[in-house]
Formats: C-alpha cells, structure tokens, sequence
C-alpha cells in the first residue's frame, strides 16, 4: 500500500509539474497574448456593459441611420440606438452561452468517448452508430428545426448546440483513449485488479486531458459563430435584444441602401472574438503536442 501511495504522489505530483511547464510555455506565446488580451476586453465588456456603455442600448433616442461619428463611434440603427453600446451589452449574452456549450458538450462527448473506447463491444457499436447519425445531420439545418420547433429561448439554444458538438468531442477522446488503452500503465491496473471505473477516471483520463482542454477551447469558439449564425438564419430574434447575431439579423437588408454599420460592427465583434479563442486554442495545441 505504502508503494502504491508513493506511486500516485509521484504521478500527482509529475502531472503538476507538467502543467506548470505549459503554463510558462503559453505565457511565452505571441499568439496566446493576444488572444487572451482579446477576450478579456470582451469579457470585461460582458460583465460591465451597462456601465460602460455610453447610452442606453435599447432606447431610441437618436436620428436612425446615422453613421459612425464623435457622438455615436458607431453609429445608430434603423430604430435610433447606438450600436456602440449595443455591441458592447451584446457580448453578454454570447459569452454566457458560449462557454455553457463547450463545457456540456465536451463533458458528454468525454463520458461517451471515454467509456466506448475502453469498454468496446457493444456498448461502443450503438454510442457510435448514434454519433454518426447526428453527425450526418447539417448543424444549421437541425438547430433551426428546433428552434422553429421548441423557440429560441437560451436553454433550447444551449442544449442543441452542445448536443450537435458532443459527436466531435466523442470522437476525439475515443481516439485518445484506444491509444492510451494498449499502454502498460493500463496493463498494470487491470493486473493489479481495479475496477473499469478506477482505470478509466484515474488512469487514462489525467493522460488525455490535452486533447480534452484543445477540444474545450476550440468549441468555444465554434459556439460563438454557430449561436450567432442561427440567430441570424432565424430572423434576427426579437427587436429589443442586444445580441450580436439579431443585431446582424434585423439590419443586414439595410446594406443596399448605404448603411452598412449596424451589421459590420457586431459581425467585427463576432469575427474578432473567434479569432481570440482560435488563436488561443491553437497555442494550447501547439503546447500540449511540443
């Protein structure tokens, strides 16, 4: 028992070395700084929008169509409401449901992937099948299927988005865990008499959280522009949400006629915020992989 206990402090204590060395690498890292410089102006403009924010962004209170000036940065929209404070309340609501569909979908797609590829037989054979078959399914056209079915609430946005990426997770980790499976270490925990439970959690799941931690980030970003595009698809949501993909939805038919603002910025928003998460997903990669 005593070895046994040595063994695992070694192995904890291994893995936090081990983190701590990619931290230090990440921090090094051009790209990661500026992703996460980024982000934290978005997060900043989440959790303080309505202080920060120069006008009310539902009110109507100035001429509509006015473009980009010292008084309106970015100008107003076709009701007369400053799109600078709009997009800076509207990052709100994207870095709620963002971050809530990754965190669900990786967890799930994990569980299965976890437990399909070290159990194998049957059970891996029918999770796979049901994986493929939504897989097969274009994420657009079933996500507005639902919301035309069930509406465009936030939780029914969070669920079918994070159902539509648990494939991709699943597929992933089950990978990851086929290769971690013919290893000694594993070899040596079924010979010592653990359980599938035991080996699973403790022993191949502290190995693969790599690609877990890549998979995590990278769909943060996917669940930005997939939200966005569904809300855009759908029809731009209700008039008074401040909300990048309504905002596009209820203003782009105004870029024929010369105003072209009350799209562009949240779409810049939009854009600017996934380039933030890829840029930093790709430098947790290029770490975990070094």
């Amino acid at each position: 028992m005593t070895a046994l206990a040595n063994t695992e402090d070694l192995a904890r204590s291994e893995r936090q070395q081990a983190r701590k060395e990619r931290w230090a690498l990440l921090r090094r890292r051009p790209a990661f700084i500026i992703g996460a410089l980024i982000l934290l102006f978005w997060i900043v403009a989440a959790v303080g929008g309505d202080a920060l924010a120069p006008y009310d962004p539902f009110a109507s209170q100035f001429k509509t169509k006015t473009p980009p000036g010292a008084v309106n940065f970015f100008g107003t929209d076709h009701l007369g409401r400053d799109v600078f404070s709009r997009v800076l309340v509207g990052a709100r609501d994207v870095l709620i449901v963002a971050p809530l569909v990754a965190v669900i979908s990786v967890s799930l797609g994990t569980l299965l992937g976890l437990t399909a590829g070290y159990l194998r037989g049957v059970l891996d054979e029918v999770i796979g099948r049901l994986m493929e078959a939504i897989l097969s399914i274009p994420v657009v056209m079933i996500g507005l299927l639902v919301l035309t079915t069930l509406g465009s609430a936030a939780p029914v946005i969070i669920g079918t988005v994070a159902l539509l990426f648990t494939p991709i997770v699943y597929r992933t980790v089950r990978t990851a865990v086929l290769a971690e499976a013919q290893l000694d270490y594993v070899t040596s925990a079924r010979l010592r008499g653990e359980s599938s439970f035991f080996i699973m959690t403790r022993e191949i799941l502290p190995n693969i959280s790599g690609p877990i931690v890549v998979e995590l980030t990278v769909r943060v970003g996917y669940a930005i522009f997939t939200v966005a595009t569904l809300k855009f698809v759908a029809g731009g949501g209700q008039p008074d949400e401040a909300e990048w993909g309504n905002m596009i939805g209820q203003t782009y038919d105004l870029i024929p006629g010369g105003t072209w603002w009350p799209t562009i910025f949240p779409a810049l928003a939009i854009a600017s915020l996934v380039i933030a998460v890829n840029l930093i997903a790709d430098s947790i990669d290029a770490v975990y992989s070094s």
